[in-house]
């Protein structure tokens, strides 16, 4: 299964960005082969809208589950529509590799 990860950088020692809209990179890891890739969010600077287009971008790639730490309520009603599951997480003084060795467990 494909997870997202909102990030700050492109590498797992990046912190995890709280913003899904707006983060500026997105961590896919991958369950079943326990690899990562990333993807710069292509939507972060745009004037209005970044939620609903990084929820398009989201499903466009597959994902199934969705982790970051809020969601705006055009973007949880996108993620619905597409089966994408969210999970909030609150901590900021998190890194990628932190979520992704929580996910392993």
């Amino acid at each position: 299964m494909k997870v997202l990860i909102t990030s700050t950088g492109n590498t797992a020692n990046a912190n995890f960005d709280l913003r899904f809209g707006r983060a500026g990179w997105y961590c896919i890891y991958d369950t079943e082969d326990a690899s990562t890739s990333f993807i710069e969010n292509e939507n972060k600077d745009r004037q209005g809208g970044a939620g609903t287009k990084a929820a398009e971008q989201v499903a466009a790639l597959g994902v199934k589950k969705v982790i970051s730490g809020d969601f705006g309520p055009k973007a949880k009603d996108l993620l619905n529509q597409f089966s994408i599951q969210m999970v909030i997480l609150q901590k900021q003084d998190t890194t990628v590799q932190d979520v992704i060795d929580q996910l392993k467990k």
